[in-house]
């Protein structure tokens, strides 16, 4: 007997598998491994510390070196692993991939377990440039070092780079070619959030009371 009415499986197989990318890597993003590995590191909740910022540098401060290290390398992996899902079930469309890469971004940045209240998305943009265009993201890795050495303000390093983002993927997508419209309005994108997120250090840099970064526990974070 045929069914009058089609089951949940048959509706679930009609919706293109791509629309799930950005909830999937929404979800992904949204995990606070600065505020798990910090706990797991038994140095309680890294949002009552320094800064009250789950990112790699406050995660240092609070947990250690090593915390602070994993927890960077974790963010950057949950920003590159949204974007390398997407090349898989979009048949490798750029624009699918930028969307979940911006997902999994604002995931970080305002994940629903923290009430919206993330960090602030550098490590996990790396992720994603990493993918989507390696040499760009080499070239604002290496600008962001050099701020952070010369300067000492890791605050500053990042707004560095990923202000210039959006330059180093037109110049360095490939040669003779200019990148997808939808990687450039992503990467600008991508920029303004990681930007509008550092609006406190940018404050404090002009008026000259941002800390620079130090691994010392007894210092203001970022």
């Amino acid at each position: 007997m045929t069914a009058i009415f089609p089951t949940i499986p048959d509706i679930a197989f009609r919706i293109p598998i791509t629309f799930v990318i950005p909830f999937y890597a929404y979800l992904l993003g949204s995990i606070p491994f600065g505020l798990l590995l910090t706990k797991a590191f038994g140095r309680g909740d890294v949002r009552k510390v320094g800064s009250g910022n789950i990112g790699a540098t406050n995660v240092a401060r609070a947990a250690g070196v090593a915390a602070g290290l994993l927890t960077l390398a974790l963010d950057v992996a949950k920003g590159a692993a949204a974007v390398l899902l997407a090349e898989k079930l979009s048949n490798e469309s750029a624009t699918w991939m930028m969307i979940a890469g911006l997902a999994a971004l604002i995931g970080h940045c305002f994940p629903v377990w923290l009430k919206f209240k993330g960090g602030k998305g550098v490590a996990t943009a790396m992720g994603v440039f990493l993918v989507l265009s390696p040499l760009a993201c080499l070239a604002a890795s290496i600008l962001f070092a050099l701020v952070v050495v010369f300067w000492r303000y890791v605050s500053l390093g990042s707004v560095s780079a990923a202000a210039a983002m959006p330059l180093l993927i037109y110049f360095l997508w490939a040669p003779h070619h200019a990148p997808p419209l939808a990687i450039m309005f992503g990467a600008v994108a991508a920029a303004l959030l990681i930007i509008y997120k550092h609006r406190g250090n940018l404050q404090r840099l002009v008026e000259g009371v941002e800390p620079k970064f130090s691994f010392s526990k007894n210092k203001e974070a970022q």
